[in-house]
């Protein structure tokens, strides 16, 4: 059973939570990305819950800025030392005195995940990502990749100060279209129920959710902007110590697989499994696929 629980952390913020599992049990925690919430992670909250797959604490907040969660307005609220203050409160709540069993993280949730594994890895045994870039490799293909340069330009529509309005017009038209297949068409886990989850999540405000890519200083480059071939990140920014699985969507449009080129210079402890066929969306193509690698990982012996 998945119950909803707010999380009210000392900083003033609440975080919306997806919970299964009984409390004290070693934690999972997951984290999602945009324009997603909470509720792509169910299955798996689900499954690891039950006693046969581990009997763990599953935890899914929505994250700062999306749906029922604090959403401030500030956008110098969404930069990246607000959002793993969030994670490090959380986690103090759901395991005080100890560490999670494993952070899983898609796409923006993957983002703060890769800070806070580099800057508080005591906090974790091991971290899982999911279609999200290391830092240091992002920096470096949008610097350096045309191809990648290209896959991200919607990141400066996304920083419009129009963008929420653009995003809501046509019941959410660009919105569900960042979901389409390569033909265009609707993909065939977009069902009604999923449909009217995530109308209900973005008819709750966008900006929160748009504030991520105006914090962020990682864009691509454009005339007069330079982005992310402004930025030098020191190589203790990028280290990650705890045993690391990057699991990657290969057909991603956005986040091509030069993104994991070098990572092992990051990350000693790293394993990776390549989804052929897989878009960005690989969660929820593929959930059986992504619980039995996450299940491996939780039990191999890295």
């Amino acid at each position: 059973m998945i119950q909803d629980c707010p999380v009210d952390l000392p900083h003033g913020i609440t975080l919306h939570c997806r919970v299964s599992g009984v409390p004290g049990r070693p934690v999972l925690l997951f984290l999602h990305g945009f324009p997603e919430g909470a509720f792509i992670w169910d299955e798996l909250l689900l499954h690891f819950a039950r006693p046969e797959n581990g009997g763990f604490r599953c935890v899914a907040p929505y994250l700062r800025g999306f749906g029922p969660s604090s959403s401030p307005q500030a956008v110098d609220a969404y930069r990246a030392k607000h959002l793993v203050q969030d994670l490090v409160a959380l986690i103090a709540h759901e395991c005080p005195g100890s560490a999670l069993e494993c952070l899983v993280a898609h796409d923006w949730g993957g983002a703060v995940a890769w800070n806070l594994a580099n800057q508080q890895p005591q906090l974790m045994k091991r971290l899982a990502i999911i279609n999200s870039p290391h830092p240091g490799a992002f920096v470096r293909e949008l610097s350096h990749n045309a191809a990648q340069q290209a896959g991200s330009q919607y990141m400066h529509f996304l920083c419009r100060p129009d963008a929420e309005a653009l995003l809501a017009e046509d019941d959410f038209r660009r919105l569900f279209a960042f979901f389409n297949t390569p033909d265009g068409s609707a993909p065939t886990w977009l069902t009604d129920k999923v449909r009217a989850q995530y109308r209900t999540l973005w008819q709750q405000g966008l900006q929160g959710a748009c504030n991520y890519y105006r914090a962020s200083p990682i864009r691509p480059p454009r005339e007069g902007d330079l982005g992310a071939q402004a930025i030098t990140l020191p190589e203790s920014m990028l280290t990650v110590d705890v045993p690391t699985l990057v699991l990657w969507g290969m057909d991603d449009p956005a986040l091509l697989p030069g993104l994991l080129d070098g990572l092992p210079g990051w990350i000693p402890r790293l394993q990776v499994q390549q989804v052929e066929q897989a878009s960005h969306w690989v969660v929820h193509e593929h959930p059986e696929r992504v619980a039995m690698e996450l299940q491996r990982f939780l039990l191999s012996k890295q």
